[in-house]
């Protein structure tokens, strides 16, 4: 206390050398502190800085100096805390009143009250699983566009959905930085430049071809029968089917992907613990894509993230393990690595291994969920079941392989069940972040505008569910494709907006895998209908799987019990 009292002395002796009136007096101390504040709020607003030394100045070591003016008045301790307690005050009070003022560029749009004032509050819910479902209570209660951030909106109206995803719509936005830490290597799947990312697409749109799908059939083949083999060695138990599906998934994109990698459905396990890490790695990235200044920080601190850091360093030395080992098959590292030599310049070894992490996450974890959610519903709607497996009867009878597809092409039941599959559980629910690009001016998406730097949501499962785009929205009714095809007729008008149906996204950032996941699908559900009848347990309550849906960007599943027997 001593040295203290000491140097308050000296600096009242620095302000007030000769007891005349002070530099400032403490009136004028707390107007430069305000003032203070408000030009850090505005420098934030302006630059969004998150350099770590530039951020330390504004927001620790201005307050600081600032403490000098009180000290003259007070003692150093009350100095510090005065000035600390004015500057955070007037900087919050700064930012939360502009951003529910009338001057706000989103103050057009409704939303609600917290939502407004901090992104933390959409982060919350993010974090609870349920954010489909909240977003989707947002957007009945206010409307076709709802503000879920300071600077975020999430929109419901499907005629702004081709102006805003097609070839001239929005670029990618900042989600993708928190998602992905800030990596040095920006993922393809983020890249928020239009020619970087064509440029970075194009291996991957040859690896996607019809010509590279039929390659990768084989594989397919082989572990849908494996899959199913597993299935029906378990006669009679009770089976989580979602946990099987995911196996499958996880053991074909290793396939597809590296050459091989996992061998879930041989193991009946995850012996490496990768999905387990997989998908706590997910829970976090989903948080930190609504935050992203917040993962930037993360990624500097050991114990921060660190399923996320894990998840991804297990795909980054598998990656490495396969870049070193050359190709045995065409797998999607040989397109990536320019293996094929359609590329004059080889990519550089960093980008190809951050492609093949993304690879693996993005196709393994959507086709999984879509797959046991299609399972779910059907078993929910016995007659839709049955009708699948009569369409799968009548083209493959007793004794002919399902998994040959020379009659997909004409199987209309089984594409209408996939796609209105999709439909009722899209698998990136609440949609993929876009955002006019800094430095490139506001855009008009349908008929609102949207200003630069304002990230923007397409929420797919309220577009998806919405009747004024399709009939009995919620309800799980396969046929509604074939009416929509005239291929069947419907007692009642039909509502079918085809253009509010966008499982795969659209335009120049659409899933570049959806030829692959649509075949993996077609593969395996026939080959379940033709091999297995399927049944709840006894006593099982079908709306505890729905109810345990969790979005964390895509669909975190439960399980789904269900009894396994072999077709006689």
């Amino acid at each position: 206390m001593a040295d203290t009292s000491l140097l308050s002395r000296r600096l009242k002796s620095f302000f007030d050398p000769q007891g005349s009136p002070t530099l400032l007096s403490l009136p004028d101390s707390f107007v430069v502190t305000a003032c203070a504040a408000i030009v850090v709020h505005l420098i934030f607003k302006r630059w969004e800085p998150m350099k770590l030394p530039i951020v330390a100045f504004l927001l620790f070591l201005v307050p600081a100096c600032l403490s000098l003016l009180f000290a003259s008045h007070l003692s150093l301790t009350k100095g510090l805390a005065t000035a600390l307690a004015t500057f955070y005050t007037v900087l919050v009070s700064s930012i939360v009143i502009y951003r529910i003022s009338p001057f706000h560029p989103l103050a057009r749009y409704p939303g609600p009250l917290a939502a407004k004032i901090t992104k933390w509050w959409h982060a919350y819910h993010v974090h609870t699983g349920k954010q489909h479902l909240y977003v989707r209570h947002l957007h009945d209660q206010y409307g076709d566009i709802v503000r879920i951030g300071p600077n975020d909106v999430s929109i419901r109206d499907a005629s702004c959905i081709s102006s805003g995803l097609g070839s001239q719509g929005l670029p990618k936005g900042p989600m993708w930085d928190g998602r992905f830490m800030y990596s040095p290597i920006p993922a393809m799947v983020g890249a928020r430049d239009h020619a970087y990312h064509m440029q970075r697409r194009r291996p991957w749109n040859r690896a996607f071809s019809a010509t590279a799908l039929k390659e990768y059939e084989p594989l397919i083949y082989g572990r849908v029968h494996q899959l199913v083999s597993a299935l029906a060695d378990r006669q009679g138990q009770v089976v989580d089917i979602a946990k099987w599906i995911g196996y499958f998934t996880y053991d074909f994109m290793g396939d597809m992907v590296y050459g091989g990698w996992t061998e879930m459905l041989r193991d009946g396990k995850d012996e490496d613990g990768l999905w387990d890490v997989v998908h706590r790695g997910l829970d976090v990235s989903a948080v930190y894509g609504e935050v992203p200044w917040v993962s930037y920080y993360a990624s500097m601190l050991p114990n921060l993230g660190k399923d996320l850091k894990r998840m991804r360093k297990m795909a980054f030395d598998r990656a490495k393990q396969r870049y070193d080992s050359g190709s045995k098959a065409r797998d999607l590292f040989y397109y990536l690595s320019n293996e094929d030599g359609a590329e004059k310049v080889t990519p550089p070894r960093p980008i190809v291994v951050s492609d093949g992490v993304l690879a693996l996450i993005a196709g393994s974890d959507t086709t999984a969920i879509v797959t046991a959610t299609i399972l779910y519903s059907l078993l929910c709607n016995p007659t839709t079941y049955h009708r699948l497996q009569q369409e799968v009867d009548k083209f493959y009878p007793r004794g002919e392989d399902p998994l040959k597809t020379k009659h997909y092409k004409d199987m209309h039941y089984l594409e209408a069940t996939i796609n209105e599959g999709l439909r009722l559980f899209p698998a990136t629910p609440s949609g993929t972040q876009r955002a006019p690009a800094p430095g490139k001016g506001d855009r008009l998406i349908g008929k609102y505008y949207i200003p630069e730097g304002t990230a923007t949501k397409f929420h797919f499962w309220s577009i998806q569910r919405d009747p004024r785009n399709f009939s009995h929205p919620d309800t799980f009714w396969p046929e509604r494709w074939l009416v929509a095809e005239g291929l069947e007729h419907a007692d009642e008008p039909l509502t079918h907006n085809a253009n509010a149906f966008v499982p795969f996204s659209l335009g120049p950032y659409n899933c570049v895998g959806k030829n692959v996941a649509m075949q993996e699908m077609r593969m395996l559900l026939c080959h379940l209908m033709h091999t297995l009848d399927l049944r709840f347990p006894e006593g099982y309550v079908p709306r505890a799987f729905e109810d345990a849906l969790e979005d964390q960007f895509g669909f975190k599943v439960g399980e789904l019990p269900v009894i396994v027997q072999r077709r006689e």
